[in-house]
């Protein structure tokens, strides 16, 4: 793993290559699996697949399964497999301990600059050649199976059409709707990974959750489109044989209706809440209406039964697992340590960490204020280093929304006050990072969109000084409205400022105040620092699972899996079985699907309370220390603000008035081998950077994608 995300020591040269073949080992195998999962998705409208599927399925049909046993061992089972081995293949890249990553992409790093290049697509947002790719891929999957469905189900319409007593072209209006609701499936089944946080599928592909939101996104959108013309359709087709009261059916051994219009007016409701303006204007009716999808996935196994809907369910089975891990993680309560209210109506939160606790640069945290709302969960940027701060963990907040001004309201208000709720989820980041890859950084942010960039600046303050690492030159660009924001470039300092004087950093910042042309008469100070009052029910922030948390989430899925199929085959042997025979038309599949849905939570719940626990119970002793040690100041901490022309956290700082910083101009210039570009601020400057990035005039120029899209 790169030096820059983990204090360790390196393994040794033999160590380390046999950890490095282990690794290509598994990822060998877990790209096997998960080619065939995609060949079941593309082959599933083929007739001979349909054939053998459905000899396989009665030639394994035991009294403990059911109908729906081959169904998990190749949909359910692949991905929870490719879940587990690739916890083990990060667990692996974390004992890593060394920056030979770094090394090994700096020769190959102009290999996939041509896939890498950005567009910029409308609709999309920024995106490179190769999403772009793997989205057109996705697409012509869908188109696919749409067409050799149709083409298979056309083949025997005149058949249904005499069975059914219907003219050939209202049978093929129904198989229109069903082939619409199978595609709509394939969508689903994918629909969740990207909002699973604590994932062990999405760092394998080096992505995170907040970065593949946009992900969830157009999966969402695509979904939604396919189920409602799934539902339009089958609406016009009871119309036209004159069979509305099917809209009122819900059958118990077949398809449910009413189960699927429940799902799909949830799901309904669910996206309409998403658009745009609504989720800028209305944030909280969008973050409430999402609750929906409990309604949606419940239905749409009462419509489906449990046996069809374990293709689509490996996802969710994953994200319900992060879920409740994140539960138990929000119950507890986090000792804030201090408040410093800046200027600009800009907050520092600083809270307690445990050392146990390490997370990269541009890692996120979301938090929540009971007294303000116990259901509101917010995301921020954490602008501290787990490195060089062990024991402290730093948000900058900036006020912009109704929550963030009833925070800023509660801690700069002349009252006094000396303690503070807050629970925490995460951090949740990159498993690594490539910065040291490049010759130079060029970071822009806009506003409170620096806050990345301190973190960024500050763990290469780590790498330099104690790891004696040589880093790249370090451009900071950073857009502020206000003189009086200017105060967040003070916090590029670690608490120690020995920290900074012993490191070689190379750091030019450019700052740009748009909204005044000339410097103001005072500088701006400090409003108010809140030290809190410690308390022993509020712990340091710590790792939910442990330092060792891959081999745990390993250990969660695997156990609870097999907790669940004990629990369905003992289920199914002793009471289903002795009723339905395994026919699947005598027991009510609404109550199989009831009971199968119930045992899912059961497992999930055993497993990870367990592990979460046992966890808890290891750490306690190391976190009760790190609280007694946060009972006193942090070093540092009591330092007045600095004044900017005196700030010595690099050879310069430049002040600009009056003006917007000319972008295109500064990347340009820049003419070492290699520089990273990253962008944090608001959407038009995002797409600026990109589309200079992407334009070919320079291709010494490599955009590193950071995201917070929530």
């Amino acid at each position: 793993m790169d030096s820059i995300a983990v204090k360790r020591t390196s393994p040794s040269h033999g160590h380390g290559g046999r950890v490095k073949v282990l690794r290509r080992a598994i990822m060998g195998l877990i790209m096997v699996v998960f080619l065939g999962y995609l060949m079941m998705w593309v082959v599933s409208a083929h007739r001979i697949y349909r054939t053998w599927f459905q000899k396989i399925s009665d030639s394994t049909m035991s009294t403990y399964f059911g109908w729906q046993g081959f169904t998990i061992l190749i949909y359910t089972f692949p991905i929870l497999f490719i879940a587990v081995m690739g916890c083990a293949y990060l667990h692996l890249g974390e004992n890593l301990g060394e920056s030979g990553k770094d090394r090994e992409s700096n020769g190959k790093r102009h290999k996939s600059v041509l896939w890498k290049r950005l567009m910029i697509v409308k609709g999309l947002g920024i995106v490179s050649w190769i999403e772009l790719t793997l989205f057109a891929m996705f697409i012509a999957l869908l188109v696919w199976c749409f067409s050799a469905y149709l083409h298979l189900f056309f083949s025997e319409a005149d058949i249904l059409a005499i069975e059914e007593g219907e003219k050939i072209w209202e049978a093929k209006l129904d198989l229109v709707g069903l082939t619409l609701g199978l595609v709509g499936n394939i969508c689903l089944a994918f629909l969740f990974f990207p909002v699973t946080r604590r994932s062990p599928v999405l760092p394998l592909l080096g992505l995170t959750s907040e970065s593949s939101i946009k992900y969830h996104i157009w999966l969402g959108h695509i979904t939604m489109v396919l189920f409602a013309l799934h539902g339009v359709v089958y609406i016009i087709y009871w119309i036209v044989t004159n069979q509305p009261s099917e809209m009122l059916k819900w059958d118990t051994i077949k398809v449910s209706n009413v189960a699927g219009e429940l799902s799909l007016l949830s799901g309904l409701l669910l996206w309409a809440t998403t658009h745009p303006r609504i989720r800028q204007k209305a944030f909280e009716l969008f973050f409430y209406s999402h609750y929906l999808y409990v309604l949606f996935m419940v239905f749409y196994v009462y419509h489906l039964g449990i046996s069809y809907a374990y293709t689509v369910l490996p996802g969710f089975y994953l994200f319900l697992l992060d879920r409740f891990l994140r539960f138990l993680q929000s119950r507890g309560r986090c000792q804030l340590v201090s408040a410093r209210v800046l200027p600009g109506s800009t907050l520092e939160l600083t809270f307690s960490k445990s050392r146990a606790l390490s997370y990269t640069p541009t890692s996120i945290i979301f938090i929540n204020v009971p007294s303000i709302s116990k259901l509101q969960w917010h995301p921020f940027t954490i602008s501290s280093s787990s490195n060089l701060e062990p024991e402290r963990l730093s948000l900058v907040i900036k006020k912009e929304g109704s929550w963030t001004n009833k925070l800023y309201q509660m801690l700069s208000s002349p009252s006094t006050i000396d303690h503070l709720d807050v629970s925490v989820e995460g951090p949740y980041g990159p498993v690594s990072t490539h910065f040291l890859r490049h010759d130079m950084l060029v970071m822009v942010s806009g506003g409170s969109g620096i806050a990345p960039f301190i973190s960024i600046i500050k763990e290469l303050i780590f790498t330099s000084s104690t790891l004696k690492t040589k880093t790249p030159q370090l451009l900071l660009v950073s857009a502020f409205k206000y003189s009086s924001d200017l105060t967040m470039l003070d916090l590029l300092l670690p608490a120690s400022p020995a920290d900074f004087e012993h490191s070689n950093l190379d750091l030019q910042v450019e700052a740009y105040v748009t909204r005044e042309i000339e410097p103001p008469l005072e500088k701006p100070q400090i409003l108010r620092t809140i030290w809190f009052s410690p308390n022993p029910s509020n712990m340091p922030i710590a790792p939910i699972l442990g330092p060792t948390a891959w081999l745990w989430l390993a250990l969660i899925v695997s156990s609870s899996f097999v907790i669940f199929l004990l629990f369905m085959g003992i289920l199914t042997r002793f009471y289903i079985y002795p009723i339905d025979h395994n026919t699947n038309r005598i027991y009510s599949h609404t109550s199989q699907s009831t009971l199968n849905m119930l045992l899912i939570c059961v497992s999930i719940v055993m497993a990870a309370s367990a592990a979460f626990l046992w966890n808890k119970r290891q750490t306690a002793k190391e976190t009760k220390q790190t609280w007694e040690r946060s009972t006193g100041s942090w070093p540092g901490d009591d330092r007045e603000m600095q004044s900017l022309p005196h700030l010595s956290v690099g050879k310069s700082i430049n002040m600009h008035y009056g003006g917007r910083p000319d972008l295109k101009r500064i990347l340009l210039e820049q003419n070492d081998p290699s520089v990273g570009v990253l962008v944090c601020g608001p959407r038009t400057m995002r797409h600026e950077v990109a589309a200079i990035c992407s334009s070919g005039q320079r291709e010494n120029l490599h955009f590193e994608s950071i995201s917070f899209n929530w």
